[in-house]
């Protein structure tokens, strides 16, 4: 973990540094708000690791319903923070702004697992198990997908309907939800134009290579330039404003042309390992909240 910070705080900064002296005139711009984050993660990874996980559980309505009004506050005109036509921020004072979307996986995740903990056997009814399950999620994940933000739905989605399956779901019911996930992605691509125009970016980015295929066609580039060893470190060309949101959206893409197909492999097995060591805590859980804890969390990663 600590290796994908540090190397996350190095590739920030190359990435970066183009953008903020353009726009702020400050080449640190970008990484100082990314390591204010990361020493507030990091106080609060130590303070965690040393409490009882148990008291989570007994305030997991809380977290819930602090996620919800949070996403709802995105929506308020004046209150949330508009980018690119999505509203997906709330601005905290001197703090940069941050995304409620981010706490209402974590919030979610403990919340269900608390919930399915508690339920035991009745996970597997239809009215005790099924319909809350579907409302929690689905009140949640519609309220990100009106910011909107597809791809963080469809991570809470599928997070959430892990949990359910390891603590003992219905296949029948399992199925169900993956027939109304497979209809409803359907609607949101056919419905949504710029969902549409990603998928269709993905397959065939030289269909339109200067317009919805453009920042696709860029990551490839990027990433091909790097060959095996990278070009070397901050030699990036695609940071020019050719990959839109180098630092954040684009950043692998910068992994692979400054430390090659090497450096983009060492970071997938650093995640892995991550994974790895996620699933070694979830098998050694004490109980069945800390199992479906960890096991969501660690999912929410590897998604």
């Amino acid at each position: 973990m600590l290796g994908l910070v540090v190397l996350g705080l190095v590739m920030v900064y190359s990435s970066s540094f183009v953008l903020g002296l353009a726009a702020f005139n400050n080449a640190n711009y970008f990484v100082l708000r990314q390591a204010m984050w990361a020493v507030i993660g990091l106080v609060l990874l130590f303070t965690l690791m040393r409490v009882d996980y148990h008291w989570l559980s007994r305030i997991s309505p809380l977290l819930m319903l602090g996620a919800i009004l949070l996403l709802m506050a995105v929506l308020v005109p004046g209150f949330g923070v508009t980018r690119n036509g999505a509203a997906r921020w709330i601005a905290l004072g001197p703090l940069p702004p941050a995304q409620p979307s981010e706490f209402a996986k974590l919030a979610l995740i403990i919340y269900v697992s608390a919930w399915l903990a508690g339920k035991g056997a009745y996970v597997k009814d239809f009215a005790m198990g099924f319909v809350p399950f579907v409302t929690m999620v689905g009140i949640v994940a519609g309220l990100t997908l009106l910011e909107p933000d597809t791809g963080t739905a469809a991570v809470l989605v599928l997070t959430t309907v892990t949990l359910f399956f390891v603590a003992g779901a219905s296949l029948t019911h399992l199925g169900a939800l993956m027939g109304i996930g497979g209809v409803a992605s359907t609607l949101l691509i056919a419905t949504g134009g710029y969902r549409a125009d990603r998928l269709f970016a993905f397959m065939d980015p030289n269909s339109d290579p200067s317009g919805v295929g453009f920042h696709t066609l860029q990551l490839l580039i990027a990433l091909g330039s790097g060959g095996i060893n990278g070009l070397g470190l901050g030699a990036s060309r695609q940071k020019f404003f050719y990959i839109p949101s180098a630092h954040t959206d684009g950043i692998f893409a910068i992994v692979g042309e400054e430390l090659g197909f090497i450096g983009a492999i060492g970071v997938i097995i650093l995640f892995a390992v991550l994974i790895y060591r996620g699933f070694r805590i979830v098998l050694g859980a004490r109980d069945d909240f800390g199992s479906l804890l960890a096991t969501g969390i660690v999912v929410w990663i590897a998604y």
